[in-house]
């Protein structure tokens, strides 16, 4: 009987050398390879494909027929249902990600109830509770009565043992695949091995039955799901579920989903009964807004197909150090780096002996290109000392050039802010054709002519 081969897998991308080394050659983390023997299972040598049974064939159909069930599963929770495209794909397979006690568990308790609720077989595997403590958390979001079908497992092939037995479920959820361990592979669980094995797994029951699969992963210290990133591609759908120690909401946000769109959101706010549904998300942003600080601009954003509005808070202030602090909280600092330069550039606006400081509030994220412009009128804003029209939102592209660049859904954002009482915009020439002759609507075909308007405003109220 050959001897088994030893190899070293990284933890943290899975990248397999045949040497043990302090830095992973392919994304540089040290300490993070660890030894795996592969006598079976993913990563085998010759001697398993020696072994390896002959293959048989398929059976081959056509595009067009019929779909035996209902092609999604809504859960009546508007806002998991948006995030996911509108609901649970059968036979699809989700990785859920986030934060420890960000409130995962909570969210997927609250959908499983809703769905058994509806008459949908549902069953809910945790790897890191026990029976007992699962139950005190649905007692406390009172949903102890619903008929969740609950068990306390690890073992891939006892879990897929148990559900088979009665009709096949609608919806299985597993808490955490980190947690999960199959017999195929001979490492320790949570390890890149078992966790791409045990996933792969799953997900082939997932399509060969029709069962849709959620899968929880834990996070790394970067934010990224932990364990190969192999795992992202294999499932159907990617969520990250968001937020911020000091605030109350959660932001359920897709980043893959092959089955609806992506860079959709669903807002949620926690409370002592769970997570609570937040239908209008502009409205929580912009809850604490103080409309005469100079300085904070409100930014028309979109994230998917959902316009929201949050307001970006600048503060510039005189420099006592040589070089001066730049520090941004809920944007991109590159980005930030550019609109600087282009405002010294171009306009004239000179940041040089000033720290800044940028902040989206309520601690939002934005990563479209289009706050450009929101960011340069609350930076020109607080280095001038004038408060903008609290009745204004701003969006666009800042180009090297100076020019702004039109962007998407210009519609979309202006009734948004139009239905929460905002009635003048700055925004791209060619974004809004048919409303640009409005007398709210301001379109500058470069920054410097915004930055012109608002030191004009700032020179009529001194002569005032």
């Amino acid at each position: 009987m050959p001897k088994p081969r030893i190899q070293f897998i990284c933890q943290a991308c899975g990248n397999v050398t045949s040497r043990w080394a302090g830095k992973c050659e392919a994304c540089g983390e040290w300490n993070t390879l660890v030894e795996e023997g592969t006598a079976g299972g993913i990563g085998s040598g010759p001697s398993s494909l020696r072994s390896a049974r002959k293959g048989r064939a398929v059976a081959l159909t056509s595009l067009s027929g019929d779909i035996e069930d209902a092609p999604r599963i809504a859960s009546g929770i508007s806002e998991l249902d948006r995030a996911t495209g509108g609901g649970f794909v059968r036979g699809s397979a989700l990785l859920v990600g986030g934060d420890p006690g960000i409130g995962k568990s909570t969210l997927l308790t609250q959908a499983a109830a809703a769905l058994a609720s509806k008459g949908h077989r549902i069953v809910y595997v945790s790897g890191e509770e026990a029976v007992a403590q699962i139950r005190l958390r649905a007692q406390r979001l009172g949903v102890a009565n619903s008929s969740v079908e609950l068990a306390a497992e690890t073992n891939v092939e006892d879990i897929l043992a148990t559900i088979a037995d009665g009709r096949r479920p609608d919806l299985v959820i597993l808490d955490s695949i980190q947690t999960l361990w199959t017999d195929v592979a001979d490492s320790a669980p949570g390890t890149v091995t078992q966790v791409r094995a045990a996933a792969q797994t799953l997900i082939r029951y997932a399509k060969s039955t029709g069962a849709a699969i959620v899968l929880v992963g834990h996070v790394t210290k970067e934010g990224q799901i932990a364990g190969p990133r192999v795992v992202e591609h294999m499932v159907d759908a990617v969520l990250y579920f968001e937020g911020e120690g000091g605030h109350h909401y959660r932001i359920l946000r897709t980043v893959k989903n092959r089955f609806g769109p992506t860079d959709e959101i669903g807002v949620f706010e926690m409370s002592d009964k769970g997570l609570r549904e937040v239908s209008n998300p502009s409205e929580l942003f912009l809850g604490e807004r103080h409309a005469a600080a100079p300085g904070a601009a409100v930014f028309a954003g979109m994230e998917g197909t959902r316009p929201v509005l949050v307001e970006i808070q600048a503060l510039v202030a005189p420099s006592s150090l040589g070089t001066p602090r730049r520090a941004v909280v809920g944007w991109d600092g590159a980005r930030l780096a550019m609109v600087l330069a282009v405002l010294e550039a171009h306009c004239g606006v000179r940041f040089g002996t000033h720290d800044v400081y940028l902040n989206v509030a309520g601690g939002y994220r934005i990563s479209e290109p289009a706050a450009d412009l929101a960011v340069a009128a609350a930076l020109v804003s607080s280095l001038t000392g004038l408060a903008l029209p609290a009745d204004c939102v701003y969006f666009g592209e800042i180009s090297l050039s100076g020019a702004i660049r039109p962007v998407a859904h210009a519609q979309q954002r202006l009734k948004e802010a139009e239905k929460l009482g905002f009635g003048q915009a700055v925004l791209p020439r060619g974004s809004d054709e048919q409303n640009g002759a409005n007398a709210g609507m301001f379109q500058p075909a470069t920054l410097a002519d915004l930055v012109v308007r608002i030191a004009g405003s700032l020179r009529r109220d001194a002569e005032d």
